[in-house]
């Protein structure tokens, strides 16, 4: 828990992951035989880097953030998304933003609800509009804070438990993955599990901005087997469509995804193992791509089989996302008793 609390409160934005990335490396280090890092800092850490055959557990570990912009001449900032940052919760927060000489604090201004019209309640927050303060009067005051076009903000929302029975904070998506494939290199470890090929525990980088991250580290490795987690949505809270959405439940397990980039052979044997292990899981469907690394694996090299198991998540894209704790432990544990079920001489060719 203390890892985890860590790392969620640590800023790692697309582009900017290195801070996440390091104690994500430092807490993996004693339960791997190897850790590397690419040139864009996508982290991985390797059991039995001699083998083979080599099979990849991944998460990504950067989060959505906005960019300075542009800076007025009266000292207000207009911000660009890094990421699928969501201008409509920004008005009120409270933001963090990393100059040349560290971290400034500023807030989303938006005006009083008295100055605004009753009729349509005009203006609704868009980019164009949204603004951040830092209490500076002019530009030249924050170019004086460090403050220049390019720098990185972030909110800085923290980790907390509620009811026993949620994570919640910014960023779960999807520092939470990174937390849960960490996790199963601990368990391998603790129980002293000889794996019969090289497992590659991968962190990757700007997954938020195009899969990129995982684009690269998939050439790099050159897998023979991915299995991704990422977050999905719960769709039981309200003004969410279950017929465009799907059925997904944060507490009734991890959901296991059926697209095109997905392997029907790798699929089933995760499926087989969940109910073997009586674990519990949903199923969801995601047309023409995932929209998760699940996609840039499976693309890459010719075609690596790849399966995707996610964390049901409650309002993606804000800084009160929420998961059920749990429901992080059965993904954990049913990665875990896949990776057990792998052998270089598996059966995935597709018929």
């Amino acid at each position: 828990m203390a890892f985890l609390e860590e790392y969620l409160n640590t800023a790692s934005p697309t582009g900017y992951e290195h801070a996440g990335q390091k104690i994500w490396m430092d807490y993996l280090r004693p339960f791997v035989d190897k850790i590397e890092v690419d040139h864009y800092g996508t982290a991985y850490g390797i059991i039995n880097p001699e083998a083979d055959f080599k099979v990849v557990i991944e998460a990504h570990a950067d989060e959505i953030s906005w960019y300075v912009n542009y800076i007025t001449d009266d000292g207000m900032i207009y911000v660009i998304r890094n990421g699928g940052s969501d201008q409509t919760i920004a008005p009120s927060k409270i933001v963090h933003i990393h100059g040349e000489k560290g971290v400034v604090k500023g807030v989303f201004g938006w005006p009083a609800i008295h100055t605004r019209s009753a009729k349509q309640d005009e203006p609704i927050p868009q980019i164009e509009n949204i603004f951040i303060d830092c209490g500076a009067l002019t530009k030249e005051e924050v170019e004086d804070m460090g403050i220049h076009v390019g720098c990185m903000i972030t909110y800085p929302d923290p980790f907390f438990e509620l009811n026993d029975r949620y994570f919640v904070c910014r960023a779960l998506d999807n520092r939470i993955g990174g937390f849960m494939i960490a996790e199963v290199a601990r368990l391998l470890k603790e129980n002293k599990q000889e794996l019969p090929f090289g497992l590659y525990i991968v962190n990757s980088v700007q997954e938020e901005v195009g899969l990129y991250g995982a684009d690269m580290i998939a050439d790099t490795i050159k897998p023979n087997i991915a299995i991704v987690t990422d977050v999905t949505h719960d769709t039981t809270t309200p003004m969410i469509e279950k017929k465009k959405e799907g059925d997904q439940k944060c507490g009734d397990g991890p959901v296991v995804f059926f697209a095109p980039s997905i392997h029907h052979n790798l699929r089933n044997l995760i499926i087989e193992t969940a109910k073997e292990k009586e674990i519990p899981y949903q199923r969801a469907a995601a047309s023409r791509a995932t929209g998760t690394d699940t996609d840039a694996f499976a693309h890459s090299n010719g075609g690596v089989p790849s399966a995707l198991i996610s964390l049901p998540l409650r309002y993606m894209h804000t800084t009160v996302e929420m998961v059920s704790k749990e429901d992080v432990q059965n993904v954990i544990k049913l990665i875990y008793e896949t990776v057990l079920k792998i052998n270089p001489e598996i059966n995935l060719k597709y018929h």
